[in-house]
């Protein structure tokens, strides 16, 4: 996003929820006083990460479904994003494609990345706007229809950048926080495979514009944790794209891409 934004692209960030109903994930903002206003919180976190990133930001307005723990998961809140129906959920973005009028869209793959509901929701809910926003006879009150001309799905976590990244940190003689990941995605017979990597974007000059955006979210991330262990020059040199699956397209382009904008760049002007 930041690499966009600065080529003069007009970057949206459309926020489903409030989160809510977040964990605290840094001990050093774990405090009453966090924890009884998080979704104020959680607003000025966005606004400081969207001022670093240069990029636009909405939030659609849904309520956090938090992340369900125990065996068997407890049901999801009432009146929350992930119970609320497709259809329902869906207007909100529609509406937002239909007035930011974006070529490109990003979201998460049918597993959420990983399966937080709300991320679950948000791939469902994508999917049905990318169809719906360019239909006249589709949600006919929200706007002149639009027609976005690429869905990617992130592609962010997947074990061939882990090794390369811990790989390069042993040839450093560094320490790899990375091995526990390998033997946990080992154990996880079960787990959904990643998307196929259709396009990596070069990203590298921006990673330090990245991580100061995720710090950003301070309830989020642990500065000292695990997201920052392995250096910037280490993930430059090892792994300096950002990836993503090209899940549907109306334009033609030729794969692997390095450009989200591949095959558009010839038919508009961005």
């Amino acid at each position: 996003m930041a690499r966009y934004a600065t080529e003069g692209v007009q970057v949206l960030v459309a926020t489903l929820t409030g989160g809510e109903r977040g964990s605290i994930l840094n001990p050093a903002m774990d405090r009453p006083e966090i924890i009884a206003d998080l979704a104020r919180v959680r607003r000025e976190e966005m606004a400081r990460a969207r001022e670093i990133l240069g990029v636009d930001q909405r939030f659609l307005g849904f309520v956090d479904s938090g992340l369900p723990e125990g065996d068997p998961l407890p049901p999801l809140p009432d009146g929350c994003f992930a119970r609320t129906s497709v259809d329902e959920a869906a207007e909100p973005l529609v509406r937002a494609i239909r007035e930011f009028r974006p070529h490109v869209i990003l979201t998460y793959d049918e597993n959420g990345g990983y399966p937080h509901p709300d991320h679950v929701m948000t791939h469902k809910v994508t999917a049905l706007a990318f169809d719906a926003a360019p239909d006249p006879d589709a949600y006919s009150d929200s706007g002149d229809p639009w027609q976005p001309l690429k869905l990617y799905y992130f592609a962010s976590f997947h074990i061939e950048k882990f090794k390369a990244l811990h790989e390069e940190m042993l040839r450093r003689g560094m320490e790899s926080p990375y091995t526990k990941i390998f033997s946990e995605w080992v154990a996880e017979d079960s787990r959904q495979p990643p998307p196929e990597i259709t396009t990596q974007v070069p990203c590298a000059d921006f990673f330090e514009v990245r991580e100061a955006a995720l710090k950003a979210h301070a309830t989020q991330v642990d500065p000292d944790g695990f997201w920052f262990a392995c250096p910037l020059e280490v993930q430059r040199i090892a792994w300096p794209t950002e990836d993503y699956h090209l899940a549907r397209s109306l334009v033609n382009s030729e794969l692997p891409e390095d450009d989200l904008f591949a095959g558009i760049r010839e038919k508009v002007t961005l």
